[in-house]
C-alpha cells in the first residue's frame, strides 16, 4: 500500500498519478523520488499531475491520459506496452518509457521453471504427495524427457537468448524461429539452427517456447493450424503475451492429446475467469505473470522508470523511450 499522504508531499518533488500498485519496499523508491498521488487523492492534485507510473494492469487509456491537462510523460514498468494508449499520449505530445534487458534473466529463468513443472509434472506431483488418501507412491505415472531434447524457439530476442543459452546445460538441440537469422558465432555458440518456416520448428521440437512480441502481426500466430503440427508429445510454454496464442485452439489441443501440455505464465485476460476452461486442465500449469517477479528485478525496473520520468521532465533523452504507436 502507498504510504503518501496529502500532508506528507513536497513541493519539490514531481507529482506522479500512481497507476498501478507496488511492493512497500519498491514504494519506497518511488516516494524518495516523487510525490505519489494515489487514486482517491487526484481531485485535489489533477493539475499538478505531470506523470503517470504504470505497470502491466490496469491499462492506461485514452480517458485516463486526457484526465490530466499537464502530463508530460507516462513511465511504463514493463517491458511490454500494449496495455498503453500509445497513440494518444503521442497525439498530445506526451513521451512513453519502457524497460527492457532489467527482465531478461528473470523472466527466462520463469520460462525454465515452467518448462521443467510441465515436462516433469511437479503440480501434479505436489498434489499426491500432500493428498491425505496417498498411501503409497504410483510407479508408472511418467513426465517427459528434458535433457538432449529439441527445444525451439518463438522469438529469440534478449530474453529469447538467454532462455536458450540455459538450454545448454541440458544438452538440448535448439531451433528458433525469428525476424532475423543470427551470426555463424552466436548460433555455434548456442547449438542453435535458424528456421525461417514456422512449422519446420513446430514438427521437430519437444518443447516451443512463445518470446516473440505482441504486434497486430502476433496476435493469436499459435493457432490450430501450429498446434496441429506440433508432436502430440510436446509441451507448449508461453512467457510472452497471452494474446499471442488462440486459446479455444490451445484448450482443445491439450484436451484431445494434440499436444502434451503446457505452462502458461500469460493468458488473455489475466486473469482468466474462474470458468475459463484452461483452469480445469491437468495438463497445464499457470502462473500469475510472474515472469519478472523477483524483487531484484522488479527493484530495477522501477528504478529505470524513475530514470524514464526524471529524463522526460527535464526534457532530456530517457533511458528507454518508446518511439512509435
Amino acid at each position: 500500500m502507498a504510504s503518501n499522504s496529502m500532508n506528507s508531499f513536497s513541493p519539490d518533488k514531481p507529482f506522479v498519478y500512481q497507476h498501478s500498485i507496488m511492493h512497500p519496499e519498491l514504494q519506497r523508491l518511488l516516494e524518495d523520488n516523487f510525490n505519489m498521488v494515489q487514486p482517491a487523492q487526484v481531485e485535489e492534485y489533477r493539475d499538478k499531475i505531470s506523470a503517470i507510473f504504470c505497470f502491466v494492469a490496469p491499462p492506461v487509456r485514452v480517458e485516463l491520459i486526457a484526465s490530466f491537462p499537464n502530463l508530460k510523460v507516462v513511465g511504463n514498468c514493463a517491458v511490454g506496452y500494449e496495455h498503453v494508449d500509445v497513440k494518444a499520449c503521442f497525439e498530445r505530445g506526451i513521451r512513453v518509457g519502457y524497460t527492457p534487458n532489467v527482465l531478461n534473466a528473470a523472466t527466462a529463468d520463469m520460462g525454465w521453471a515452467l518448462l521443467l513443472a510441465a515436462a516433469r509434472r511437479v503440480v501434479d506431483g505436489d498434489k499426491i504427495s500432500r493428498d491425505p488418501s496417498t498411501e503409497h507412491f504410483e510407479l508408472n505415472s511418467f513426465g517427459f524427457q528434458v535433457s538432449g531434447t529439441t527445444l525451439g524457439i518463438i522469438g529469440m530476442g534478449r530474453i529469447g537468448l538467454e532462455f536458450a543459452k540455459r538450454a545448454m546445460g541440458f544438452d538440448m538441440k535448439l531451433l528458433y524461429y525469428n525476424r532475423s537469422k543470427y551470426s555463424k558465432e552466436i548460433e555455434e555458440s548456442l547449438n542453435a539452427t535458424y528456421t525461417p518456416n514456422l512449422d519446420d520448428l513446430l514438427c521437430q521440437s519437444d518443447y516451443v517456447v512463445l518470446l516473440a512480441p505482441s504486434t497486430p502481426e502476433t496476435h493469436h500466430m499459435m493457432s490450430s493450424p501450429q498446434f496441429k503440427v506440433m508432436k502430440r508429445s510436446s509441451i507448449f510454454v508461453n512467457i510472452a503475451r497471452g494474446k499471442l496464442v488462440d486459446q479455444d485452439a490451445l484448450v482443445a489441443a491439450l484436451r484431445d492429446g494434440t499436444i502434451a501440455g503446457a505452462g502458461l505464465d500469460v493468458t488473455d485476460p489475466e486473469p482468466l475467469p474462474r470458468d475459463h476452461p484452461l483452469l480445469t486442465l491437468h495438463n497445464v500449469t499457470l502462473t500469475p505473470h510472474t515472469g519478472s517477479a523477483t524483487l531484484h528485478t522488479r527493484a530495477g525496473m522501477v528504478q529505470m522508470t524513475i530514470n524514464n520520468i526524471w529524463a522526460a521532465l527535464k526534457g532530456q533523452e530517457m533511458v528507454n523511450e518508446v518511439k512509435s504507436s
